[in-house]
């Protein structure tokens, strides 16, 4: 127990002391694409930090293991919360997720932009793209063809490493972890498909992976931003930090600190959170912790950081309450209950 609270208070000063490491340098950045700079990485400051992130990340494994796979922040079961209601809880999540997603993609597609952004189309691509993304958003908005539109948003994603390149791809991760959760899970019972489409619907086995595949995605999109914007692009991170220079907080508490190493700081935190969500070692403690930096960031870039942020709320949000133990749970909810799956094949129709 002490080891676990010590870790548990690492984490908090080491997130914490980096309150704006999740912000987006090239949602924001006024000025031309920088490429990546690994020479200025492997210098020993940021490989020393990297060096610093990988042993934490590895004792918090041996943490992990040692208690078996319990995190330091209880679940909704300690709390009172019964396997009946979080079944329900888990009957909604997929529909609660595809507002999420929905949101930005409605909004990115009519303005012209591939997932965030960043990523501005060109105005012949912006028309089919742009309308494939809203179709996209609507199916998950309404539940209706839910797992081709699944299939559509990922092929979005292999577009956009066609017209961006593989970078600004590789940022959105997350984007393919939406697209392989509803395409394993469908949109739960409060859909349009479970009332009209039933065929669609997907087997208990591919339900029961589909957490599994979000929280990938999402940690690993988390832990490639820390690289390509903060520790493989310094020169981006500080020419971004010299555009707002409030965001580099520490000279106004007296202690001095560079750019470099204030951005060397934030993308050794976001690189760790990527790593402990991508594993799935202590979620609950990590993404608690995460959650206050990344809601700061709305204070400085408002509605466009909202937008932008709602795939990464929603999933973290649905991820401080999964656990793999809970596999029997979240099939339940997404099979059973008012609207269940129907197992019988459809009557045929009469004459």
């Amino acid at each position: 127990m002490k080891i676990g609270r010590t870790l548990g208070i690492t984490l908090f000063i080491a997130i914490g002391w980096a309150p704006q490491a999740h912000a987006h340098e090239k949602w924001f950045f006024q000025g031309p694409r920088m490429p990546l700079r690994w020479d200025l990485f492997l210098r020993p400051v940021p490989l020393g930090f990297t060096a610093g992130v990988l042993a934490i990340f590895g004792v918090a494994c041996l943490l992990w293991r040692l208690r078996g796979g319990r995190d330091l922040i209880p679940g909704p079961e300690a709390f009172g919360a019964q396997d009946e209601r979080r079944m329900a809880f888990y009957g909604l999540a997929p529909a609660i997720l595809g507002l999420h997603l929905a949101v930005p993609l409605l909004v990115y597609g009519v303005i012209g932009r591939l997932f965030t952004p960043n990523n501005t189309m060109a105005p012949g691509w912006a028309h089919f793209v742009g309308l494939a993304e809203t179709i996209v958003a609507l199916c998950l908005f309404y539940g209706g063809m839910t797992r081709l539109a699944a299939v559509i948003l990922a092929a979005l994603w292999g577009v956009g490493a066609v017209l961006f390149g593989l970078e600004p791809m590789l940022e959105s991760l997350h984007i393919l972890g939406y697209a392989g959760f509803f395409f394993l899970a469908g949109r739960g019972p409060v859909a349009v498909d479970r009332l009209l489409f039933p065929r669609f619907e997907p087997g208990a086995q591919l339900v029961a992976i589909a957490p599994t595949v979000l929280r990938v995605g999402i940690g690993a999109s988390l832990l490639v931003v820390g690289f390509t914007e903060k520790l493989a692009n310094l020169p981006l991170a500080e020419a971004f930090l010299e555009q707002y220079p409030f965001i580099n907080f520490m000279p106004k508490l007296g202690i001095g600190m560079s750019d470099e190493l204030f951005a060397i700081c934030a993308g050794s935190v976001e690189v760790l959170a990527g790593l402990m969500i991508l594993a799935g070692v202590f979620p609950r403690t990590i993404i608690l912790v995460a959650l206050f930096p990344l809601n700061l960031s709305l204070t400085v870039f408002n509605w466009e950081e909202l937008i932008g942020h709602m795939p990464f709320y929603g999933a973290l949000a649905f991820l401080l309450v999964w656990t793999p133990r809970d596999r029997d749970l979240w099939i339940g909810g997404l099979r059973h209950g008012p609207l269940r799956v129907s197992e019988a094949p459809p009557a045929p129709p009469t004459p």
